[in-house]
């Protein structure tokens, strides 16, 4: 081999090196052990023979266990029926923002070409939109809907053909090409660190090949960044009842709808049933839009010696309010961002562990949603 080939072959070959230096697979091909399940039912993700497939049902997320900044994503992705719908979240919250399964993030849209409902085009495509959801903002790179992002050419295909996606985020700013150009984008994000996610909603899909390099950081601020894990764990499935207990016919009271939990109007209790002794919960609420007065209420159950307290949540009629609920010794506090906590000292003893109860309203349907618990020391 003459000398100037050998050169370049020896060249060509670095380069390659070069290249794959850095990249990391997401996924082990075989199992979940390396990705933490948001807010789903325990069958909606499932792994196996090198592929990532969910059913759709809840909507929720699939996040990974730490936060990102500057980066290079690729995935492959495939709706397995018609008009599918998901997503891809970049820079997301490590749990469901108030009042919706969703994380705050920048989602690059995974849609289905036979999504395109003739008429409703003017607001989104199928071809990897990309835009902020639930308190993320950023600058679309070209024309689009308000914030968001369209792509510059229509390049996915349907199902249940293979598309792949390259996500580049570096300095607040985020890029994706679909099947190998880049389409669509924004900058001066917000946040600018945080989760990567994957997305259920309402259809089956697959992904496969993830793998990601890490950029150097450009030192996002607290501002800038997620705020980190902190160890919540969803009470409710989003598609059945599993870890909960009523008595006798109570149980009836409660539909799962999705990602929302539906007493009709009853007071009834629901139980956990695990036990906690010191805890924190999230607990989304909302009233029906016809309520009024008493009956835009719910409840915490929680049992003492005999029998059980209840304490008030923050209801809002039509629109979700946030409740942080703090469990410690014989003091319960209930907060929300617009009120002040409301510290009750409990006069009778807490058991040192107990089941938890949600309580409805005799005069008007109650909904719960993004139930989440954590253990405190």
């Amino acid at each position: 081999m003459r000398l100037p080939l050998l050169l370049a072959v020896l060249i060509s070959a670095s380069s390659v090196q070069a290249d794959e230096a850095g990249w990391v697979s997401l996924f082990n091909g075989k199992d979940l052990s390396n990705w933490v399940n948001v807010n789903c039912a325990p069958g909606t993700w499932t792994a196996g023979k090198g592929v990532i497939k969910c059913t759709g049902q809840p909507t929720g997320a699939l996040r990974t266990p730490r936060q990102y900044e500057n980066f290079i994503l690729e995935l492959d992705w495939r709706h397995l029926k018609p008009g599918g719908n998901s997503g891809v979240f970049v820079w997301g919250s490590a749990i469901a923002a108030p009042g919706v399964p969703f994380l705050r993030a920048i989602e690059v849209q995974v849609l289905d070409n036979a999504f395109n409902i003739p008429g409703k085009n003017q607001w989104y495509t199928t071809h990897g939109d990309v835009f902020p959801i639930h308190g993320a903002t950023m600058k679309p790179i070209h024309n689009g809907d308000g914030m968001r992002c369209f792509p510059s050419e229509e390049r996915s295909k349907s199902s249940p053909e293979w598309n792949h996606y390259r996500i580049v985020g570096q300095n607040g700013t985020i890029r994706l090409s679909v099947n190998g150009k880049e389409v669509s984008g924004g900058d001066d994000v917000v946040w600018r660190k945080g989760y990567l996610a994957l997305e259920s909603e309402g259809s089956p899909i697959e992904f496969r090949n993830l793998r990601l390099k890490e950029l150097p950081s450009s030192g996002a601020t607290p501002e800038q960044s997620a705020p980190e894990e902190e160890g919540w764990q969803s009470l409710y499935t989003g598609v059945d009842l599993h870890g909960w207990k009523a008595d006798g016919e109570l149980k009836h009271q409660w539909t799962p709808e999705g990602w929302q939990l539906r007493c009709a109007a009853a007071a009834g209790i629901l139980w956990t049933q695990a036990e906690w002794g010191n805890v924190e919960l999230i607990v989304d609420v909302r009233a029906s839009n016809n309520s009024s007065g008493a009956a835009r209420t719910a409840s915490l159950a929680l049992p003492i010696d005999k029998g059980s307290i209840r304490e008030s949540l923050f209801v809002r009629p039509g629109s979700w309010t946030r409740n942080h609920i703090t469990i410690r010794g014989d003091e319960l506090t209930v907060k929300n961002s617009d009120r002040e906590p409301q510290v009750v000292k409990v006069r009778a003893k807490f058991l040192a562990r107990r089941s938890i109860g949600l309580v409805g309203n005799p005069a008007a349907a109650v909904e719960f949603g993004n139930i989440y618990i954590r253990n405190l020391k």
